[in-house]
């Protein structure tokens, strides 16, 4: 098979650091381009690292597929604003990059509640991220929708999320008795999932928390 060309928006982040190293253990993917504002060292011979103004992107090398795992929370952000810019905005600008630049699937990092018309912000624009993407027609387009995301923020440098030591208690102590989709999930998990899923989508699929989880 001819190797994959992959993008990744979010390299950085707990899922996003997860889909890298998946993608660099892939032996069917050729060459692997993250995108950031920041810079980030080189992780192997096959990945590339591109510094970039997300309101301007410039034109991407050619790829198969991509992966969206930008995001932030409006406390880090510092307003609605700033969070949509990145949550949505940035987003969308490189869905429709990577599809300029040949992507024919690509996979988001949503969240559970996403629905553009719930009057929760947070969720508002998560469903308006999910719907603007689906609104491009890519062949495949596959939509994560974690539930608290559980994995070493300190170790990315990014700060611990208020209540994420009690939903891991919480979620180990009442796990039988928690829904599945509500259950914390690990970052990992989530990117196993997407990973799984991108390369062979067809239409658009929606894959819930309780459905990522592998234990």
């Amino acid at each position: 098979m001819t190797p994959r060309n992959v993008l990744l928006a979010g390299a950085t982040g707990l899922v996003g650091q997860q889909i890298l190293a998946g993608l660099l253990a892939d032996p069917l993917v050729g060459e692997v381009h993250t995108l950031g504002r920041r810079p980030l060292a080189a992780q192997g011979d096959k990945h590339a690292h591109h510094v970039v103004d997300f309101t301007a992107l410039p034109m991407l090398p050619p790829v198969h597929e991509a992966y969206l795992a930008l995001g932030t929370t409006i406390k880090v952000a510092g307003s609605q604003a700033a969070f949509r810019a990145v949550d949505h905005d940035a987003n969308l600008a490189v869905a429709k990059a990577a599809q300029a630049a040949g992507a024919l699937r690509v996979g988001l990092v949503s969240a559970m509640g996403a629905d553009a018309r719930s009057s929760i912000f947070y969720n508002r624009v998560k469903g308006e991220t999910e719907d603007a993407l689906a609104a491009l027609a890519f062949p495949g387009l596959v939509i994560a929708r974690p539930s608290f995301l559980v994995g070493d923020r300190e170790a990315l440098g990014q700060p611990r999320r208020g209540g994420e030591k009690v939903a891991r208690v919480v979620s180990t102590w009442l796990r039988p008795v928690i829904p599945a989709n509500y259950r914390a999930i690990p970052a990992a998990d989530v990117a196993a999932a997407l990973l799984e899923a991108v390369p062979k989508a067809h239409g658009v699929h929606v894959m819930l928390s309780g459905q990522m989880q592998r234990r």
